[in-house]
């Protein structure tokens, strides 16, 4: 065996040390517990929406609502500590991982996703400087790149990955593949886990798939204000022929997959 291979066996043995280590395991479900703070806000925002209150429901403005909350510091500061850990474990995930590409790809996403919304945090916490919205971060995003070459291109690759996402998400739910690495043994509890997790899981791949039409849209009409992100693609729901009624289901839905993610800070294998 080579020095290198030597080496590469030696960091993956210490990588999967940190990954099993149970502190981490204990601070990542810390983290599926803030993931659910944050679509539990997000659904009943929407909701709010639906019936014709004002807000915007996306994870920017979720943080805020979380901050103004009493003891709202102390919280945000331990719901990023367990985003930051289920960032180092997807991180994981993606190198050392399952070996299927999707299962990889999904995960580099949500170490992204994570880290972003870490970042947010801990710059609200920090430097009281407020997180713009995910639409204004998607058209910011956009724009720059349109300034690129093929930043046209780029950007409608981008929105069919979100279409992407969003139909694997629909698949997922509907199948109940997700439940794969949730270990509940107990009947009862199972089957309404799997139940809530359909409709969650259902619920966001009907937001990505509209985000993704929209930032599509923004690539071929190379307009930039039309890429949106969460909060813009549940108010076009409200402009469908089925009107608000379908985004007062995909709240609900929202808020199920926020007990998903308590579930998952329960019964998800780490």
């Amino acid at each position: 065996m080579t020095t290198a291979n030597q080496a590469g066996r030696r960091l993956e043995g210490a990588a999967r040390r940190v990954a099993d280590h149970p502190v981490l395991e204990k601070l990542a479900k810390i983290g599926f517990a803030a993931r659910g703070v944050l679509y539990a806000i997000i659904g009943l925002v929407a909701l709010q929406i639906a019936f014709g209150s004002g807000g915007e429901a996306d994870k920017s403005s979720a943080i805020h609502i979380v901050r103004d909350a009493p003891l709202g510091d102390t919280l945000l500061w331990v719901m990023a500590v367990g985003l930051a850990a289920l960032t180092i474990w997807q991180v994981f995930e993606a190198v050392w991982g399952r070996p299927e590409v999707h299962h990889r790809v999904e995960s580099v996403a949500k170490a992204a996703v994570y880290g972003a919304l870490v970042y947010s945090m801990v710059a609200l916490l920090t430097k009281n400087k407020a997180a713009s919205s995910t639409d204004s971060q998607s058209q910011d995003a956009t724009e720059a790149l349109f300034d690129l070459p093929g930043g046209q291109i780029l950007v409608a690759l981008i929105a069919l990955a979100l279409i992407g996402f969003g139909a694997y998400w629909i698949h997922e739910g509907w199948t109940g593949k997700f439940m794969r690495d949730m270990h509940v043994t107990e009947p009862r509890a199972r089957g309404l886990v799997v139940n809530i997790g359909k409709a969650g899981y259902v619920a966001r791949g009907v937001i990505a798939l509209a985000a993704g039409a929209l930032i599509g849209e923004a690539a071929l009409t190379y307009d930039p204000d039309k890429a949106v992100g969460i909060d813009g693609a549940l108010k076009s729901l409200a402009g469908t022929p089925v009107g608000p009624w379908l985004l007062v289901v995909i709240a609900i839905g929202l808020v199920l997959f926020a007990v998903y993610c308590f579930a998952e800070a329960r019964w998800h294998r780490v």
